[in-house]
């Protein structure tokens, strides 16, 4: 053993030596149980997968809730800018169902201006009759796909 160093008192009698020496005996249980613990590479190892998995499992945690708070806020933005644009997409619908009235219009017009009289007055008739027998259309074009389904599955 070594020398106690000479600035520390030494025992003035046996029932202190005692002491002194359960003491150090401690300490020296503890050092050694120190020692022990850093040479135990298996349990450092684990110890310090479970540090980096418990890491690990707060950043997801954080980035999770990071990741909500933004589609929270994108959504609402979202909703937003649908309600600016629903006035704009009504104007622009408005807009386009006025101008297809108004070239359906012009061309009802041409027509008028442009197309012979007879067959004006044949287009009108045939208008007239479509609109009086659409019952009747519908069952013979039904009659004819029919006709043609079985036709073709022979």
């Amino acid at each position: 053993m070594t020398q106690p160093p000479h600035d520390e008192p030494t025992a003035a009698g046996p029932e202190e030596l005692r002491e002194q020496v359960e003491q150090t005996r401690h300490e020296l249980g503890e050092t050694v149980e120190a020692l022990a613990a850093k040479t135990d590479v298996k349990a450092r190892a684990q110890e310090k997968a479970a540090d980096v998995k418990e890491q690990a499992a707060a950043k997801a945690a954080d980035v999770k809730e990071q990741a909500a708070a933004k589609a929270a806020q994108l959504k609402d933005k979202a909703g937003g800018l649908a309600h600016q644009a629903q006035p704009l997409i009504k104007d622009k619908a408005t807009r386009v169902a006025d101008q297809t009235r108004d070239k359906a219009a012009q061309a009802g017009r041409l027509w008028q201006e442009k197309a012979p009289e007879p067959v004006r007055q044949t287009t009108a008739r045939t208008a007239r009759w479509t609109r009086d027998n659409r019952a009747l259309l519908l069952a013979g074009g039904t009659a004819l796909v029919l006709w043609l389904a079985c036709r073709r599955k022979r």
